[in-house]
């Protein structure tokens, strides 16, 4: 079997690193990650300048572009073949709810989705790396079943892990997105000619977090495993606004 992994955090991360050797377990893995860390990057492809391919000591390819860059090039020219899985991660930090909007990590896996291929995005819930052996053995597991019977079509599955020791986790749960508060609001600072600049402030807390989502499995001492989808049409509103905005039919 033949993986491809990227991630957001960038090729020296360690979560990388670590997931790297844990699927190494399962077959031929190819590393293509960004050359700096681009959390919050999106699916944004770089299309204003050309962008280069750099090879590591241990091997590892890493490209001056965004998460999603560095799959879409290895997919559509860099690699000789065609993986059987991709994989993204291991995050510093989670990637539940709306955090799948914005994260990088989740993009990179969307981008082998959207080329037909089964993708896996791994966050670790909590920066720091403590207890990053059991996001990796949970992402192995996941990723030997999806390898064992490939779906068709095709899935996008994002697992985030909490930071327990393996025989702490209590298990696995299939979950569907919860919702965030609104982000804490920005932080004002003055640079040093006394002008305004702005941090984006942080992730607000829960909103949704009833049974059956993500933030409940992780604050219940699961993995939470949520299989997402890309379309973006609101199907309850096309017959509203059909009536409201659309000609009559002949």
């Amino acid at each position: 079997m033949r993986i491809l992994l990227a991630n957001d955090d960038g090729y020296l991360a360690t979560g990388l690193h670590a997931l790297y050797a844990g699927l190494r377990r399962l077959g031929d893995v190819t590393v293509v990650a960004p050359e700096q860390n681009a959390s919050a990057a999106s699916n944004a492809l770089t299309l204003s300048r050309p962008l280069s391919v750099f090879q590591a000591d241990n091997g590892f390819l890493y490209i001056n572009g965004t998460p999603s860059d560095c799959v879409h090039i290895a997919l559509t020219g860099l690699l000789d073949f065609r993986p059987d899985l991709v994989v993204s991660g291991v995050n510093n930090g989670a990637n539940l709810g709306d955090d799948t909007i914005y994260s990088g990590t989740v993009a990179a896996a969307t981008e082998g989705y959207l080329f037909g291929l089964p993708a896996l995005a791994v966050s670790l819930v909590h920066k720091g790396w403590a207890h990053l052996g059991t996001a990796v053995d949970m992402a192995v597991r996941v990723a030997a079943n999806m390898l064992s019977a490939p779906p068709s079509p095709a899935v996008l599955l994002n697992l985030n892990v909490p930071n327990l020791p393996r025989e702490q986790l209590r298990g696995l749960r299939v979950t569907r997105l919860g919702k965030r508060h609104p982000s804490q609001p920005v932080v004002m600072q003055r640079n040093p000619r006394d002008e305004p600049v702005y941090w984006i402030g942080s992730a607000g807390d829960a909103l949704d977090d009833q049974p059956g989502t993500d933030f409940h499995a992780i604050a219940q001492g699961y993995a939470a495993l949520t299989p997402l989808q890309l379309d973006l049409t609101h199907h309850g509103l096309l017959d509203a606004c059909r009536t409201r905005f659309g000609d009559p039919q002949p």
